[in-house]
């Protein structure tokens, strides 16, 4: 149950990084002139972020995961 809760709410977040990482890179070049003592394009700042962000989202998804299956399920439905 924690497993297909936790797939279920990481499928987006995983999305939504991808998504975010390549448009960053493919802006790269516009906020170059922003940035200051990396380059634009540096893989392990870009590596680092999505780390954070996927650890964040992760749990952001197992901590209510975990609260679900500590509750009865029989308990749930009468209550639901």
């Amino acid at each position: 149950m924690l497993a297909l809760i936790a797939s279920e709410g990481m499928k987006p977040a995983l999305v939504g990084i991808a998504v975010g990482a390549f448009g960053a890179w493919t802006l790269s070049g516009i906020l170059s002139r922003l940035i200051f003592g990396i380059s634009a394009a540096d893989p392990y700042t870009f590596a680092a972020v999505a780390f954070l962000l996927t650890t964040v989202a992760l749990m952001a998804c197992l901590i209510p995961a975990y609260r679900a299956t500590r509750v009865e399920p029989v308990a749930a439905l009468r209550n639901g």
